[in-house]
């Protein structure tokens, strides 16, 4: 059984999550702390809020991105006020509705506690390739194709 940190911990992620989908650079960026960091898919580094606004938006006005499948495998807390969530994702891009393994990945978030409640350090999505491990590309798209049934 989770605890309410783990699941505040949780509804921080898909808060994070939720922000991307619908396309708002705005929602995603206030859910990190003033110094707070974002380490993209293709290795983008932004670091605090306006950063991250800054980078996500033209990404947002120029391109369809596509909308995250995600499942947490684990909340570690590292103290009653940090934690660590690692969760895999994927994507549907637009038009279609199957999941395109190429966009699998990891993501880890370092959240801390603040007067403001949960909010997000560290969030970094790294591609999930396993590079002459096509089984478990296939193993984790087949992961999350489960989410979308």
């Amino acid at each position: 059984m989770k605890s309410s940190v783990s699941n505040e911990v949780i509804a921080l992620y898909q808060q994070l999550l939720d922000a991307w989908n619908n396309r708002s650079a705005d929602a995603m960026a206030e859910q990190f702390t003033e110094k707070g960091e974002l380490i993209g898919f293709d290795g983008s580094h932004a670091i605090g809020r306006e950063e991250i606004f800054s980078h996500l938006h033209p990404i947002f006005e120029n391109h369809p991105t596509p909308p995250y499948v995600s499942k947490v495998k684990d909340v570690r807390l590292l103290g009653s006020e940090i934690a660590i969530l690692r969760a895999i994702a994927g994507m549907v891009p637009p038009g279609q509705s199957d999941l395109d393994p190429k966009f699998n990945a990891h993501h880890t978030l370092v959240a801390i506690k603040s007067e403001k409640g949960w909010q997000i350090e560290l969030f970094q999505n790294t591609p999930a390739q396993f590079h002459g491990r096509p089984e478990l590309v296939e193993q984790m798209t087949e992961e999350l194709r489960q989410l979308l049934k």
